[in-house]
């Protein structure tokens, strides 16, 4: 009598290694569409190799690098069962924190923690990091794919991922380049982005009992289709504003949202006030706040508010830097401007006005 063949010790844990193998075979052709002239070898290696040769062309090259992950945006993802959009928001988390200094994004990779490795979704995620990536101009060189039994449910994900980007030494931008006579040029973002998404889903989820199913009117979809809308990912536009304009200062707005991530690129002796007058936030914005009864100051502490970007640069360059991103398919308006600190506030950054109703 032939015994049955027994599952591995491994298997038995929970981890199951030949589908891991399966998902990695599944996104190796997404993997590939990433590829830049400077990678070395292909996926499946104990690390990724990027040729360092050509920075040599560059007067000082200085290495910039940047790690997030995609929060609590992912617990929607999970909801819907729509798996190929997540990975704008880990990569649009990370690249643009990286252009910011005007470094030009070279390399990635990801981080994918999981209860039970489903190939066809953790290939699904990983199609939309790398789709990502050659919307942002780099190489997705490696990443790992780790099963958590016991530790995640069976349904359950996370992503995260780590980036580098490189950047002339006397052209990095930064606080130290931001003048009084600035203008603050805002650039809009796509939705809600992958910040707040605690808040939101206590608004929608725990507070009022919505599903992700419900169509909502104002949105004109349902609330799961609005909250998975990807982040827009800005690198390849910031890096041609650098290129066309004069441009001092980049701040990506993310969680604590405009004021707070501006004043990181605000010297001491500047304070930037931002006119609420200028722009209409997207219907999902008020929808938080009605819903959820939230305190206006609460809601600008933590969502975009409908800016994705904002950009210190001359007032002369403001006009060339709009007609710009108008071209590139971006919203894109003065929303503020610089003067010299103490002139009426205590704050690096204010917010004055009100949205247009």
């Amino acid at each position: 009598m032939t015994a049955e063949p027994r599952p591995s010790a491994y298997a038995a844990a929970g981890v199951d290694i030949e589908a891991g193998d399966r998902a990695v075979e599944l996104m190796k052709d997404w993997v590939a569409k990433t590829r830049r002239p400077e990678v070395i070898g292909g996926l499946g290696g104990f690390a990724g190799l990027f040729d360092a040769a050509p920075l040599a062309r560059m007067s000082h090259p200085v290495l910039a690098t940047s790690t997030d992950g995609v929060g609590t945006k992912v617990a929607i993802a999970q909801r819907m069962d729509v798996h190929d959009t997540i990975g704008f928001d880990l990569v649009g988390m990370v690249v643009d924190d990286l252009v910011v200094c005007g470094a030009e994004p070279l390399f990635m990779t990801d981080y994918i923690a999981c209860g039970r490795v489903v190939p066809e979704r953790i290939a699904a995620v990983v199609a939309g990091i790398a789709a990502a990536c050659v919307e942002a101009g780099c190489a997705l060189i490696g990443g790992e794919t780790a099963e958590h039994p016991g530790l995640l449910d069976p349904e359950e994900y996370d992503v995260a991922g780590a980036a580098t980007g490189v950047v002339e030494r006397e052209e990095i931008l930064g606080a130290e380049r931001v003048v009084a006579g600035d203008v603050a040029l805002a650039i809009g973002s796509s939705g809600l982005h992958s910040n707040g998404y605690s808040l939101v889903r206590h608004v929608f989820f725990e507070g009022a009992g919505w599903s992700v199913e419900r169509h909502v009117p104002e949105l004109g979809r349902t609330l799961g289709e609005e909250l998975l809308v990807p982040t827009r990912i800005y690198s390849r536009d910031i890096l041609a504003l650098i290129d066309a304009v004069e441009v001092h200062a980049v701040s990506h707005i993310t969680g604590g949202g405009l004021a707070n991530n501006l004043a990181r690129v605000v010297p001491p002796a500047v304070e930037v006030r931002i006119d609420r007058g200028t722009w209409r936030p997207a219907p999902i914005f008020e929808l938080v706040r009605q819903v959820g009864a939230v305190p206006v100051p609460d809601l600008e502490a933590t969502l975009n508010l409908g800016v994705g970007m904002v950009v210190l640069l001359p007032a002369a360059e403001a006009d060339r830097a709009i007609e710009l991103l108008h071209r590139r398919g971006l919203a894109a308006w003065v929303c503020g401007g610089a003067a010299p600190s103490g002139s009426g506030t205590r704050d690096r950054v204010s917010l004055f006005g009100v949205h247009p109703g």
